[in-house]
């Protein structure tokens, strides 16, 4: 029984690891013999291979996993860096969108044998160079991205958007962002927008670097002015911020597509301070995963990117690939899905 007085702090002494050599030394054999006995190897007796297999049983010998892959030529690891706002720190996990890509990726890659290592968002390249990875996940790259530039060189196989398109060694999945942005504009349109505002992240991804092109572009066909506000940040903050500006200028606008994910329920609330109702006031769209956008009153409308699909479709592509050694590019393109809810549906 201890005597040390609860809640000292103390924390027990490691427990020394046992080596290979302890367990030659206690067996009184070499390490080698001891190593092909462990590993099903060499011309050994079985009297010699039981008792170096009984010897390392009897000591707690568990031999090192990542050693024994490395020398088969793998180690069955995949890393996951998310590239956007690579300069600033911040939790991507607490996006309901890179938290469903994050999950969803490392169980894909589980089901396939494979454990997936998360990288810093704001990771110095070199942090990557000593893991032993098989391939890895780059997750809405910059433009001409380093980090790519450097796992390729590697010829460690990658999957990422459409930035990669045709590069060997690289693969992709994306969606049709032109498609999406305008489906939804489209959608407001039908239903009485003639000043649709847009929220979106001053950011390099290529989601909202397209969503943007497409927006400018819908808007001239139709001579519409555009109503831009960028965020410069990720989260509710600088979300909410945005709506305020717009619907603070002299001609607000009667309908918001929010591309920059926030809580949907306090979009509502920024919305309602200004004295406006959904949607008789005010159609509203926004990009979310958020499952608390079915709940509010009223629900809103929501843009799903399909992280589970895309990220379930980007390992299957970059195992594949990897099993099979080609290293040639591949890619395919994952459907988006609009929820139509109450604050865009009148009438």
């Amino acid at each position: 029984m201890s005597t040390s007085p609860r809640g000292s702090g103390r924390r027990p002494a490691p427990v020394p690891r046992i080596r290979l050599v302890d367990v030659a030394r206690e067996a009184g054999l070499s390490k080698t013999t001891v190593s092909a006995a462990l590993n099903g190897t060499g011309r050994l007796s079985d009297a010699v291979r039981l008792h170096a297999q009984e010897t390392a049983r009897r000591l707690g010998y568990r031999p090192n996993a990542t050693a024994r892959l490395l020398r088969a030529g793998h180690a069955r690891l995949i890393g996951y860096a998310v590239r956007e706002y690579v300069a600033t720190p911040w939790s991507y996990m607490e996006s309901p969108y890179y938290a469903q890509v994050t999950s969803a990726t490392a169980q894909t890659a589980l089901t396939h044998g494979y454990a997936l290592v998360l990288l810093p968002t704001h990771s110095a390249r070199d942090e990557w160079a000593d893991l032993p990875l098989d391939a890895a996940v780059v997750a809405d790259p910059e433009t001409d991205d380093p980090l790519v530039e450097d796992f390729l060189a590697a010829r460690i196989p990658i999957v990422s958007d459409r930035r990669v398109e045709g590069v060997p060694g690289a693969h992709w999945v994306d969606i049709d962002h032109e498609a999406a942005v305008r489906g939804v504009l489209d959608h407001l349109e039908a239903g009485g927008a003639r000043r649709i505002g847009l929220v979106a992240a001053l950011s390099t991804s290529l989601f909202y670097v397209r969503a943007l092109e497409a927006y400018h572009a819908w808007c001239a066909e139709r001579g519409m002015r555009p109503l831009v506000d960028l965020t410069r940040m990720p989260g509710n903050h600088e979300t909410r911020g945005a709506i305020d500006r717009l619907l603070d200028l002299p001609d607000p606008p009667d309908a918001l597509f929010v591309l920059s994910e926030a809580s949907p329920p306090l979009i509502l609330e920024t919305v309602r301070r200004h004295g406006l109702r959904l949607p008789d006031d005010l159609l509203l769209v926004c990009v979310s995963e958020d499952p608390t956008a079915a709940q509010t009153d009223p629900p809103v409308t929501t843009l799903s990117l399909c992280p589970v699909e895309i990220a379930t479709v980007g390992v299957e592509l970059l195992i594949e690939a990897l099993e099979s050694g080609d290293r040639t590019s591949t890619g395919r393109i994952v459907e988006t899905r609009l929820e139509v809810r109450g604050t865009s549906r009148r009438g």
